[in-house]
């Protein structure tokens, strides 16, 4: 965006809310968090490669999200794992949302720690030089190593289970419900650019749901001022029983 562009999206941010409420408007802007400025590099989308930023998607990829999307109200096997407050996915959990965007970084020597304020997952990435563990070992965010090329931290992520999705909130779009497979391979990098300022650049490779590996990119900023809230998920969702019983009466009435 250029900078008059930029400028006007944050004049309208700042007055979103404003007047009366929409029809149907059953007050979502109460508790959503979308910001008031765009980013510093004024970029319009999260995806960097391809140029035109459109995740390439396979037609396998395509049709999975689609069948999920058809059926969530036939079972919680496919609704979104983060509907059913499992986890918000690797790399998912990094793409921002609608609100509770925050983590908290922690560097031990041998370790960094990424504390998700999103469903409170926490990443524990040994940076000790240890190996992912055998193939048959999976895990709902995969397994992270870490390790330094100059002043770049470089995070691989392998041995991801076949039950997650890449991206799971709705503002990621056509690429929300997309899976994960076994084959999925995550390369992330953290470079401190500025006191302020962490660029986070990440990789995505999985032959089965691309049709090439894919790169996403976006600086992080530094907010001393914010405070990460307990993100309770299980203990007050009952949108997995509700939307399922809503369906089944809505069958009954149908005729199903």
């Amino acid at each position: 965006m250029t900078e008059e562009e930029a400028a006007k999206l944050e004049e309208r941010a700042r007055h979103r809310g404003e007047g009366p409420p929409r029809e149907g408007d059953v007050g979502l802007e109460l508790w959503t968090d979308p910001g008031t400025t765009v980013v510093k590099t004024h970029q319009s989308s999260l995806v960097v490669d391809p140029p035109d930023g459109r995740v390439p998607l396979t037609a396998a990829a395509e049709a999975q999200r689609d069948y999920n999307h058809a059926h969530e109200t036939d079972s919680y096997e496919y609704m979104s794992v983060w509907d059913r407050c499992i986890t918000r996915g690797v790399p998912g959990v990094m793409f921002p949302a609608g609100h509770n965007n925050a983590f908290q970084i922690i560097q031990t020597p041998g370790q960094v720690v990424i504390v998700s304020e999103m469903i409170h997952d926490v990443r524990v990435i040994p940076i000790d030089g240890s190996p992912h563990p055998p193939a048959d070992v999976r895990l709902w965010d995969g397994d992270s190593r870490g390790r330094w090329e100059g002043d770049t931290l470089v995070v691989d992520t392998t041995n991801f289970n076949n039950k997650g999705s890449i991206a799971t909130s709705s503002v990621q779009g056509r690429i929300k419900g997309v899976p994960q497979t076994e084959a999925l391979h995550l390369v992330e990098r953290f470079t401190r650019t500025d006191a302020d300022t962490l660029s986070y650049e990440a990789t995505i490779d999985d032959p089965t749901m691309f049709t090439r590996p894919w790169k996403v990119a976006i600086p992080l900023g530094r907010d001393e001022t914010y405070r990460m809230f307990e993100y309770a998920c299980h203990e007050g969702n009952t949108a997995v029983e509700m939307i399922l019983g809503g369906a089944r009466a809505h069958d009954k009435t149908s005729g199903k």
